[in-house]
């Protein structure tokens, strides 16, 4: 399945927070949307890094409660993958697999056009293996 039938089903959805707001920002944008992620960007289309729950924990750890009061971009991850709508679920699972992260942006023309999670990529997977199992299944009970 591609990227775009992911984004058709769920929605083009993406939130983002600019790079010089307050990780403590951040994670009230994470806690008020029940995201796991942000995309950081100062202008709402270009991807600048990202900014997830997993990254302020880690955050924490080292630098205790004063990572709260400062910016984004110094906790955001840099270097972001990011996928076009014409990537396949399956590739990009295997990216996310890889290396280890739960969202991945999507990017069209330069411009950020949506987020698929690890969770709606492996939906849309299970979704594909249930529609092969029924056709298989139509097909053996014609023959």
């Amino acid at each position: 399945m591609m990227v775009a039938t992911i984004l058709q089903g769920k929605g083009n959805s993406v939130y983002t927070i600019a790079p010089d707001r307050t990780v403590a920002e951040a994670v009230a944008e994470l806690a008020d949307r029940r995201i796991g992620a942000l995309v950081v960007s100062a202008n709402g289309v270009d991807v600048a890094g990202i900014v997830s729950e997993r990254d302020i924990v880690r955050g924490l750890a080292e630098s205790g409660p004063a990572l709260l009061e400062q910016p984004v971009e110094s906790l955001m991850t840099r270097d972001v993958l990011t996928c076009s709508p014409e990537d396949t679920g399956r590739g990009i699972l295997g990216y996310m697999t890889e290396r280890r992260i739960r969202h991945v942006p999507v990017v069209e023309n330069n411009r950020l056009s949506g987020m698929v999670s690890i969770g709606d990529v492996v939906k849309s997977r299970l979704d594909e293996i249930m529609h092969e199992a029924e056709a298989l299944r139509e097909y053996i009970s014609h023959t």
